[in-house]
This record gives C-alpha cells, structure tokens and sequence, in this order.
C-alpha cells in the first residue's frame, strides 16, 4: 500500500512538471515572438482576467459545472438502470437498443435548436444536452459488462436457487464494475463537450455564453481563460469518477 502511494505521488509530480513545463513554454514563446494579445495571449495574460468582475466567473463556472454535473449523474443513472433492465430481458433489448442508437446517430448539435424550443432557455436544456452525449458510452459498456460474466457462476448461482437480485448484486453488478466505470470515464469527457453545446446554442450564463461574448471584442485572453477553466471542470470530473473506480473496483477485488 505504501509503495502504491509512493508511486501514484511521483507519477502525480510528473504530470504535474509536464503542465507547468509547457505552460512556461508557452509564456516564453510568446514573450519572446510578441506575439499579439488579440491572436494568442500570454498565460499571464489569461490569469489576469480572473480578477475583473465584469466577467463573472464565479457565476460563469458555477452554471456549467451544475450542467455538466447535471448532465453526467442523469447520464450514469439512466445508462446503468437501462442496461440493468437489458440485460433481465431480451424482449426490452430487442425493442429498446435499435431505437437509442438510432437516436444516438442525430448529431446533437442539430438537436439541441429543438430542445430549447421545448425547454426555452435555462440550466434544464442544457443538462438534457449533456445527458444526450454522454448516455449511450454509459449504456452500451455497462450492458456489455453485465452480459459477459462467466457462464459458470451464473449456472452455480442458479443451481443453489439463487434469486435474479441476489444473481445480480453477487455476480454481475461486481464483475461489470471496471465496465462501468470505463464508460462513465467516457461519460465524464462527452458531458463536458454537451454542457458547452447547449450554451453556444442558446445561454444566457456559463462559460460557453461568456466565450461567445467576449469573441465579438476580440477579448482573447478571456476565451483562453474560459477555456482553461472548463478544462478544469472536466479534469475534476474525471478525477472524481477515478476515484469512486479505485474505491468500488479495489474493494471489489479486495
């Protein structure tokens, strides 16, 4: 356990030297070329525009983080209940799966015009946006992690008149755990994508509204900005669902 920490620490420091290695980089190119602001600021420059109010990042952030929070949980509930009920009947999978990846198939940023006109404008669309990408990994991982587990534990379960959810919670939902977790990993990155879509459609707050604003000013440095911070976001999420994997699968297999 020790040397596992060990390790995740250095490989963590050296994740961390690499950014900040090509975040100097960067500063020193564009010092050194003068580059011009309006094409490609400085990292300095970025960072400066956190302490202008009149770009409300407090605010800015906090919507598309509840979008793309939003967006990810309904993703993760709805593709694991559904690929659960896939998996308990051939009937379901038969009429169901055709259809959502049939739907999977419309792009969604032709579909997101639409779920405004439903929704008008709000935090709601947006989620339902975030929701719409990243389902279907979610579904179809998990499914095939539900449906690929050994023959013989089933068979020994049944013989010893073991019930569906006592089939389920022993054998299937434990062995589909690194499946799962892979396709809310996968998940994670498309809600991010999905929560800026919604907003470059049609927003009145977060990150992707703000970048469509300053865009018309040539406010580079403050696009740059917005673009770290979603990054951000996104990596934080991404962090959070490596977390729950090492804590449900390690204790699994433990």
């Amino acid at each position: 356990m020790l040397g596992d920490g060990k390790r995740s620490a250095r490989a963590f420091a050296v994740v961390l030297g690499v950014h900040l290695a090509v975040i100097a980089l960067w500063q020193i190119l564009v010092d050194g070329l003068q580059v011009p602001q309006f094409i490609l600021p400085s990292p300095l420059a970025a960072i400066e525009t956190l302490l202008h109010p009149k770009y409300a990042w407090t605010s800015n952030v906090a919507v598309t983080a509840a979008e793309i929070l939003g967006g990810f949980a309904l993703g993760a509930l709805v593709g694991v209940a559904l690929a659960v009920v896939f998996t308990w009947s051939r009937l379901v999978t038969l009429l169901l799966l055709p259809l959502f990846v049939t739907l999977n198939m419309i792009p969604k940023v032709a579909l997101g015009p639409l779920i405004i006109v439903w929704f008008s404008y709000g935090l709601f669309p947006n989620i339902l946006i975030a929701f719409s990408i990243c389902f279907f990994p979610i579904l179809l991982t998990t499914a095939r992690g539900l449906s690929e587990v050994e023959p013989d534990l089933l068979d020994l379960v049944r013989s010893l008149r073991g019930s569906r959810w006592t089939l389920f919670r022993k054998i299937q939902l434990p062995g589909s755990l690194p499946y799962v977790f892979s396709g809310m990993k996968v998940g994670a990155i498309l809600a991010v994508a999905g929560a800026i879509v919604g907003e470059f459609i049609a927003s009145e707050r977060g990150l992707g509204y703000l970048m469509i604003q300053v865009q018309s000013s040539l406010d580079t440095p403050a696009m740059v900005m917005a673009v770290v911070l979603l990054t951000l976001l996104g990596v934080a999420l991404y962090g959070l669902v490596l977390g729950l994997e090492r804590l449900f699968v390690s204790g699994t297999a433990g």
